[in-house]
């Protein structure tokens, strides 16, 4: 392999939606970078799959199964975690879910507050539970993945929209309230059309192949990573060529 290849070499990374589509090329990515990467998402079937192509590849993992919106998941991950590692360098929050598209005044209360609770309550938890082991890192990145209808309503997107609005806030709160006291730095990404099964659930009649893979997002996070951006940050990951 060649010399600086392997940027992320001696890192710990935490990647949640790491089973598949964003989540599971961005652990790709990284351990390909050289971080050893804990894989977070509710089922081990498909985390092992991950593994076994982050092992088949070079690169080193650790599977943690969770559902992070079960009461006290992640306060479970975070004690094991810290229990076998001193600092965590990486978190990349990716993993969410998305409510059905309607009108405000049709949303169902359950299917929302679903929505809150993975999109905007479970990242709370993750910078809570992580925050030491983040300051405990020389060069700590937390990379949000969020959505351009956090930014910018969009008519029947209300449900999302709001909880990567409010998700997007506690990441730039974050950002402010650490940069100052510690070396935990903060980016936001929006990555843009891509081909997931997220974006295929709200884009039924879409041509997948007219948007970018997830590859392409997960190369610009790897990347990001091993920048020396400035806290907090937001991109969006545009079509290439």
């Amino acid at each position: 392999m060649a010399e600086g290849s392997r940027p992320l070499d001696g890192q710990l990374a935490l990647v949640t939606g790491a089973s598949r589509g964003i989540g599971a090329a961005t652990a790709k990515a990284l351990a390909a970078k050289g971080a050893h990467v804990i894989l977070v998402a509710r089922t081990a079937k498909d985390l092992e799959k991950v593994e076994e192509e982050i092992f088949a590849a070079g690169g080193s993992a650790t599977i943690a199964p969770v559902d992070l919106a079960e009461p006290d998941g992640i306060a479970r991950l975070a004690t094991a975690i810290s229990g076998r590692w001193d600092a965590l360098d990486i978190m990349v929050i990716n993993a969410a879910v998305l409510p059905v598209l309607t009108p405000v005044w049709q949303i169902e209360q359950r299917d929302f507050m679903r929505g809150l609770t993975l999109n905007v309550l479970a990242t709370q938890a993750l910078i809570a539970g992580f925050d030491k082991m983040l300051k405990k890192s020389k060069d700590a990145r937390v990379i949000g993945v969020t959505s351009s209808v956090g930014a910018s309503p969009r008519a029947y997107w209300a449900a999302y929209g709001s909880s990567k609005a409010a998700f997007d806030n506690l990441l730039d709160c974050y950002a402010q309230e650490v940069r100052a006291i510690s070396n935990v730095r903060v980016a936001v990404v929006d990555p843009g059309a891509t081909r997931t099964a997220m974006r295929a659930k709200a884009y039924p009649g879409e041509d997948p192949q007219t948007v970018k893979e997830p590859e392409v997002v997960a190369e610009r996070i790897a990347a990001l990573v091993c920048e020396p951006f400035s806290t907090p940050h937001r991109e969006r990951v545009n079509q290439p060529g």
